[in-house]
């Protein structure tokens, strides 16, 4: 979809919708389809070729990451165990919400920071911790810590990518191809796994 293309996004929204963006993939159930890896990426990608300042997409991103996080906990410590009676529509998935709770169970709060790289996970981890009452601050720890490595490593990547690979825009589709694969790859591994023990 046109409309999902990180360059698409980034070219219409400037740097106040990749913000956006990332707020809302961080926390909000409606964020789950939208292309955080590789919207950062791009934008560190086009801030390495002068379009986009790399200071601010560094301090604003990171800083929408963890306001994001903060928005899905509070959802979830608000709406509590609701969360899993709601009827399913187009934005909401129960089994996003399954996979996100067996997650957590496994990893436990370090599993905030994990689902950063994990996309739809990331979306409804905060949620999950809401519900499960997760003490704030131990939250707010790993929350933040999750939002800065997942944001300046994505960022980083993509100015990187741009400073050393000559006319790096004849490579911009096939690696945010790539990256789109890779992040999807733990999820399904996770997914496999869990379908597993379901069948034991």
């Amino acid at each position: 979809m046109h409309f999902l293309d990180p360059h698409f996004l980034i070219e219409t929204l400037g740097i106040a919708g990749v913000v956006g963006i990332i707020f809302a993939e961080s926390g909000l159930l409606i964020g789950f389809f939208l292309p955080g890896d590789s919207l950062l990426f791009t934008a560190g990608l086009l801030a390495s070729q002068g379009y986009l300042s790399i200071a601010l997409l560094a301090i604003l991103c990171p800083l929408a990451a963890i306001l994001g996080d903060n928005t899905g906990y509070a959802i979830g410590k608000k709406v509590g165990p609701k969360i899993f009676r709601k009827e399913e529509s187009f934005f909401f998935n129960k089994k996003h919400i399954e996979r996100s709770k067996k997650f957590f169970e496994k990893y436990g709060p370090k599993a905030i920071v994990l689902a950063r790289f994990i996309p739809i996970v990331r979306t409804f981890t905060p949620i999950i911790a809401g519900v499960g009452e997760m003490p704030y601050s131990k939250f707010l720890f790993y929350n933040a810590s999750g939002g800065i490595l997942w944001t300046l490593f994505s960022i980083v990547l993509g100015y990187t990518f741009g400073q050393i690979i000559p006319n790096p825009d004849k490579y911009l589709l096939p690696v945010i191809g790539a990256i789109i694969i890779i992040s999807f790859i733990p999820p399904v591994v996770e997914y496999i796994k869990i379908r597993k023990e379901i069948a034991q």
